[in-house]
């Protein structure tokens, strides 16, 4: 399984691996890492950085302190924490005490967190000092939750508690998260994601990305989004280092690459944009990275990408609920720019069907299905949610895609992001794509707003490069970029300038909140036909 730690070494041998790892739970390989690993360093954070024998020895005396703080198994208990130690540390202490863990991001406001409280069920909640008198605040009005505590108000319990571990029993099947989606076009929903889950995302991500034995993982985003979780899970199996970022900044990013010696990483969203818009830099290539993963790699700049910064970028595709599903091999360099997100790893299927349900052939475009493990066991609190999810025994995805003649999948939006103009369908991830290509443009959403004559039509949020601003000739010239390109009806017919974008922890704009509901959604907008301000 592990077959050496020769410097260089591929840890897990992609053409002898199986869809499962051999441990059953995150406790039992926490244990085994710290036996195997011991002084070795596995968690690196500006503060310092810990051995896999430190925190095993941390995790388990804090699982013995929730447990006599009445925790019990299967109760849920919230992390509300920035980028630092204590969270990952939480959180496997709250798995091996046999709770159910759920992340918090360290930005929700107090209705946010009060409804993630409420909607959980959370039974203790533990916060880092910037954000426990939030939590205390807001507790008053959840019923279910006995206790807040900061990490530092249990030191001296900590201090007190035996390092063993706790006698409770865990089971694969146990759920191990309540894990809020993004909520990108809806309220957030909890996915039940179980132990098992966890470790077999952590194992195919390990073997898809052929971890290596001298790999210095780095991640820089909030540890309450999922993959960070799954880079420490990675890690503990691999017994390499994970280097965790207090936050993402695009243009300290490769600056933290060089310092650190990183390797490997993953980024998604806007990241990779935002990124390759800094100004360039003769020490771009001047780093160790030898792998990029990278989910929503733009096809036109993934060429550019690798060039600029000497490094393979490899599509990544799942999701919350259904861990990952396709993935492009670290040597499959036919597929930079194909926009080809790859094969499914074992364990998975993965079809593009139509409405019905039918395979579609090659080329055609359908809805991405999967089936499998890893897969969540449902939405909490939303058993019709989940039926609909999982209708017909597949997975359904939201996404469109087509399979090309060598088997790979490509992306092709989103089925709920789409708009509807006078019988024509607009793909919003295509228009977006075209606006970002404009030497002007940062970042771009495209949304639908209604019409009666249209049905819906689309309009454009675009945020600016520094040193663009706002105004007609912009607009113009946006607008004119996008009909050079684009179909006359998939040109946005509004365009509207902003600061910057609504993010979700995964760092994707969340259109929900730039279309409200009450406001007049032309005013204060160009106007594409009437080349005006609305």
């Amino acid at each position: 399984m592990n077959l050496s730690h020769a410097e260089g070494a591929v840890l897990f041998d992609p053409a002898r691996a199986g869809s499962r790892p051999r441990w059953r739970t995150i406790g039992e390989l926490l244990r085994d890492a710290a036996g195997r690993y011991d002084d070795w360093e596995f968690l690196r954070f500006p503060e310092g950085s810990l051995s896999f024998a430190e925190a095993d020895a941390y995790v388990s005396r804090l699982a013995r302190v929730l447990r006599a703080h009445g925790v019990g198994r299967g109760d849920r208990v919230a992390l509300m924490m920035g980028n630092v130690p204590e969270w990952p540390l939480s959180w496997l202490a709250v798995t091996r005490a046999g709770a159910v863990a759920v992340p918090v991001n360290a930005r929700c406001g107090p209705a946010d967190l009060a409804y993630v409280l409420k909607d959980s069920g959370s039974v203790l909640a533990l916060a880092s000092q910037e954000c426990v008198a939030l939590v205390r605040k807001v507790a008053g009005d959840v019923d279910s939750l006995r206790e807040v505590h900061a990490l530092d108000d249990l030191a001296e319990e900590l201090a007190d508690s035996s390092p063993l571990d706790p006698e409770i029993p865990v089971a694969p099947s146990d759920i191990a998260n309540f894990q809020y989606t993004s909520g990108t076009t809806g309220f957030p929903k909890a996915c039940m994601l179980s132990q098992d889950y966890w470790l077999r995302t952590a194992w195919l991500m390990a073997v898809g990305a052929e971890l290596h034995a001298d790999d210095v993982v780095l991640t820089a985003q909030a540890f309450s989004y999922m993959d960070p979780q799954w880079n420490a899970v990675m890690c503990l199996m691999g017994g390499v280092p994970l280097v965790v970022l207090p936050r993402f900044s695009a243009s300290g990013f490769w600056d933290s690459v060089r310092e650190h010696g990183a390797t490997l990483t993953y980024v998604l969203g806007t990241m990779p944009l935002l990124m390759f818009k800094q100004p360039r830099s003769a020490g771009d290539r001047d780093h160790s990275m030898r792998l990029v993963l990278c989910s929503g790699i733009a096809p036109a700049r993934h060429r550019a990408f690798e060039e600029r910064w000497g490094a393979p970028w490899r599509e990544v595709y799942g999701s919350t609920e259904s861990g990952l599903d396709l993935i492009v091999a670290p040597g499959a360099v036919e597929t930079v720019g194909s926009g080809a997100m790859g094969h499914p790893p074992k364990g998975k299927d993965v079809l593009v069907v139509d409405r019905r349900g039918a395979v579609l052939p090659v080329g055609e475009t359908g809805e991405i299905v999967v089936r499998g493990e890893p897969m969540m066991d449902g939405y909490w609190n939303h058993p019709e949610t989940t039926a609909q999810a999982f209708r017909g025994g597949w997975y359904h995805t939201g996404d469109l895609g087509h399979r090309d003649v060598a088997g790979r999948v490509h992306h092709a939006g989103r089925l709920k992001d789409m708009i509807r103009r006078g019988g024509e369908n607009i793909s919003c991830a295509e228009v977006e794509s075209v606006l970002e290509g404009h030497a002007a443009v940062l970042a771009a959403a495209v949304v639908a707003i209604p019409d009666e004559l249209f049905e819906e039509l689309p309009k454009a949020f675009v945020q600016l490069r520094p040193g663009h601003s706002p105004g007609t000739d912009v607009a113009r010239s946006v607008l004119g970029h996008a009909r050079r390109l684009l179909a006359r009806f998939k040109v946005p017919a509004y365009l509207e300038f902003v600061d910057s974008f609504p993010l979700t922890p995964s760092a994707r704009i969340q259109k929900r909140r730039l279309v409200e509901p009450e406001r007049d959604q032309r005013a204060g907008s160009f106007d594409a036909a009437r080349d005006a301000w609305a």
